[in-house]
Protein backbone atom coordinates (compact mmCIF):
# COMPACT_ATOMS: atom_id res chain seq x y z
CA UNK A 1 0.00 0.00 0.00
CA UNK A 2 1.43 3.45 -1.07
CA UNK A 3 1.95 5.55 1.85
CA UNK A 4 0.90 9.49 1.46
CA UNK A 5 2.34 12.44 3.62
CA UNK A 6 1.64 15.89 2.86
CA UNK A 7 2.93 19.04 4.02
CA UNK A 8 3.08 22.67 4.04
CA UNK A 9 0.54 24.34 5.32
CA UNK A 10 -0.09 26.79 7.60
CA UNK A 11 -1.67 30.24 8.43
CA UNK A 12 -1.72 32.88 5.75
CA UNK A 13 -3.54 35.84 4.74
CA UNK A 14 -5.90 36.71 1.83
CA UNK A 15 -3.91 37.54 -1.08
CA UNK A 16 -1.18 35.12 0.22
CA UNK A 17 0.45 32.35 -1.44
CA UNK A 18 1.44 28.65 -0.08
CA UNK A 19 2.93 25.67 -1.27
CA UNK A 20 1.80 22.21 -0.35
CA UNK A 21 3.66 18.82 -1.00
CA UNK A 22 2.41 15.27 -0.79
CA UNK A 23 5.47 12.56 -1.23
CA UNK A 24 4.39 9.06 -2.01
CA UNK A 25 6.01 6.25 -1.20
CA UNK A 26 5.53 3.88 -4.14
CA UNK A 27 7.12 3.82 -7.41
CA UNK A 28 3.83 3.20 -9.07
CA UNK A 29 3.08 6.74 -8.28
CA UNK A 30 4.72 7.62 -11.77
CA UNK A 31 2.19 6.05 -13.48
CA UNK A 32 -1.12 7.56 -11.68
CA UNK A 33 -3.11 10.23 -12.31
CA UNK A 34 -2.63 12.02 -9.05
CA UNK A 35 -4.44 14.72 -7.48
CA UNK A 36 -5.22 17.68 -4.45
CA UNK A 37 -8.82 17.00 -2.08
CA UNK A 38 -9.68 19.30 0.18
CA UNK A 39 -12.16 19.28 3.32
CA UNK A 40 -13.88 20.65 5.78
CA UNK A 41 -15.48 19.56 8.88
CA UNK A 42 -19.12 18.57 8.16
CA UNK A 43 -18.37 18.55 4.14
CA UNK A 44 -17.27 16.14 1.88
CA UNK A 45 -14.03 15.89 0.41
CA UNK A 46 -13.59 18.02 -2.32
CA UNK A 47 -11.06 17.61 -5.78
CA UNK A 48 -9.48 20.73 -6.91
CA UNK A 49 -6.45 19.91 -8.63
CA UNK A 50 -5.64 16.83 -10.55
CA UNK A 51 -2.58 15.94 -12.78
CA UNK A 52 -2.09 12.86 -14.98
CA UNK A 53 1.43 11.01 -15.41
CA UNK A 54 1.92 13.28 -18.66
CA UNK A 55 1.46 16.15 -16.97
CA UNK A 56 -2.10 17.66 -18.37
CA UNK A 57 -3.62 19.10 -15.40
CA UNK A 58 -7.33 20.25 -14.55
CA UNK A 59 -9.33 22.18 -11.86
CA UNK A 60 -12.63 23.02 -10.43
CA UNK A 61 -13.58 26.50 -11.07
CA UNK A 62 -12.88 27.95 -7.59
CA UNK A 63 -9.57 27.69 -7.43
CA UNK A 64 -8.36 28.06 -11.81
CA UNK A 65 -6.37 30.70 -12.27
CA UNK A 66 -4.78 30.61 -8.46
CA UNK A 67 -4.29 27.40 -7.59
CA UNK A 68 -1.10 25.43 -9.84
CA UNK A 69 -0.84 21.67 -9.65
CA UNK A 70 2.63 20.43 -10.47
CA UNK A 71 4.36 16.87 -9.68
CA UNK A 72 7.86 15.29 -10.04
CA UNK A 73 7.99 11.91 -11.08
CA UNK A 74 11.58 11.48 -9.86
CA UNK A 75 11.15 12.48 -6.33
CA UNK A 76 7.40 10.77 -6.40
CA UNK A 77 5.82 14.02 -5.05
CA UNK A 78 3.12 15.79 -6.11
CA UNK A 79 2.94 20.02 -5.76
CA UNK A 80 -0.32 22.25 -5.05
CA UNK A 81 0.86 26.10 -5.40
CA UNK A 82 -1.47 28.25 -3.82
CA UNK A 83 -1.99 32.23 -5.11
CA UNK A 84 -4.27 34.80 -3.88
CA UNK A 85 -5.61 32.29 -1.31
CA UNK A 86 -9.07 33.54 0.12
CA UNK A 87 -10.47 32.85 3.15
CA UNK A 88 -12.87 30.09 1.44
CA UNK A 89 -9.96 28.11 0.37
CA UNK A 90 -9.26 27.40 4.24
CA UNK A 91 -9.50 23.56 4.32
CA UNK A 92 -7.04 20.34 5.13
CA UNK A 93 -5.85 19.14 2.08
CA UNK A 94 -5.01 15.83 1.36
CA UNK A 95 -3.49 14.11 -1.88
CA UNK A 96 -4.30 10.62 -3.68
CA UNK A 97 -5.02 8.92 -6.77
CA UNK A 98 -8.15 10.98 -9.00
CA UNK A 99 -10.15 7.90 -8.22
CA UNK A 100 -8.66 7.83 -3.86
CA UNK A 101 -7.77 4.36 -4.16
CA UNK A 102 -5.16 4.87 -1.88
CA UNK A 103 -4.97 4.77 1.98
CA UNK A 104 -5.42 9.03 2.58
CA UNK A 105 -2.91 10.95 4.77
CA UNK A 106 -3.01 12.82 7.77
CA UNK A 107 -3.70 15.95 5.58
CA UNK A 108 -2.25 19.33 5.86
CA UNK A 109 -3.86 22.24 7.37
CA UNK A 110 -4.43 25.56 5.59
CA UNK A 111 -5.95 28.31 7.13
CA UNK A 112 -6.65 31.53 5.47
CA UNK A 113 -7.31 34.60 7.56
CA UNK A 114 -6.65 37.94 8.71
Amino acid sequence: QVQLVESGGGLVQPGGSLRLSCAASGSIFRFVTMGWYRQNPGNQRELVASITSGGITNYTDSVKGRFTIARDNTKLTVFLLMNSLKPEDTAVYYCNTKSGRWSWGQGTQVTVSS
